[in-house]
């Protein structure tokens, strides 16, 4: 005997909450994990050795330890910054011309062919950029170190693509026909429609997927691990070797003593990932939202 239509309804509204406060509990229990395994080092004498240190050195295992996140902070935003620069223009690109400009049949193509870079492992991406990347861009720009930042971040930037794209494909196709039909009827051109109607429309959806890619790359390990050289360097230069946060943390945990410093140190990196990207999905909504009521006021 089947249930009545409300008490299926009710029983599915139960689960959907439960999946919810689930994922909710659990999130929680990472953090509180996390930040709790950072006491030790939660105080004003260890932030002036991660921060203010100089120099700034990270050597967590030498007889005097140091233990400055400057070089490791800077590594990950080299990588970040260079791959950003990649994926962003490239994705919206690609977004846009899928959108507004291929046939469907080679739209059918494209899609599923970017979208499939997802799917490939980031351990395989970082052996690709560690045996193939490196060595061309070295032979070709004749660069002193095969892995640095511009490695690291290319091969960054080809794993934020799919985010890039997948997201602003969709706002771009999500964008009212009566936009391209009134932007024709005034005269513009197809190229004039989509950069200066159709992607300004699109604005969050690009934004978003900004926002994501920002916070994908933030968190990326293997290719970073494999691609960048692993070696905590103070410097500004896109030639030299880096090191992430993350990166960090996938090497030296395996082999750290629990609940020494050095240990407390890199769970203190994990928490700071969690607020850097805490604060820039707070950032990127606030700003979408923003974004999104002013569309809506200039459509109206």
């Amino acid at each position: 005997m089947s249930r009545p239509r409300h008490v299926r309804n009710a029983l599915m509204t139960g689960v959907f909450s439960l999946a919810g406060w689930v994922a909710i509990v659990f999130i929680f229990l990472i953090f509180l994990f996390t930040f709790k395994e950072t006491t030790v080092v939660l105080n004003v004498e260890h932030m002036k050795a991660f921060f203010l240190a100089n120099p700034p050195v990270w050597q967590p295992t030498s007889d005097i330890p140091k233990l400055s996140l400057i070089p490791i902070i800077l590594g990950t935003l080299k990588a970040t910054v260079v791959g950003l620069l990649f994926a962003c223009p490239v994705g919206v690109a690609a977004a846009l011309f899928s959108s507004e400009f291929a046939p469907p049949r080679l739209r059918e193509v494209i899609k599923p062919t970017i979208e499939l870079l997802a799917g490939i492992p980031s351990v395989v991406m970082g052996f690709f950029a560690l045996i193939v990347l490196a060595t061309w861009l070295q032979d070709t720009f004749g660069f002193v170190y095969r892995l640095n930042a511009v490695n690291a971040g290319l091969a960054l930037g080809f794993a934020l693509v799919p985010i890039v794209y997948t997201i602003s494909e969709d706002g771009l196709a999500a964008v009212p026909r009566a936009h391209r039909e009134a932007s024709y009827a005034l005269g513009a051109t197809r190229f004039q429609t989509a950069w200066k109607v159709v992607l300004p429309a699109a604005a969050p959806a690009v934004f978003a997927s900004f926002v994501l890619a920002f916070g994908r790359a933030v968190g990326e390990t293997m290719i970073l691990l494999m691609a960048g050289g692993n070696a905590a360097i103070t410097s500004f230069s896109l030639l030299d070797p880096l090191r992430t946060l993350s990166a960090t943390i996938a090497a030296e945990m395996g082999e750290v003593v629990v609940g020494s410093e050095h240990y407390a140190a890199l769970f203190f990196m994990g928490a700071l990932l969690f607020v850097i990207t805490f604060i820039s999905n707070t950032v990127g909504q606030m700003v979408i939202r923003r974004m999104s009521r002013r569309m809506q006021g200039a459509a109206s």
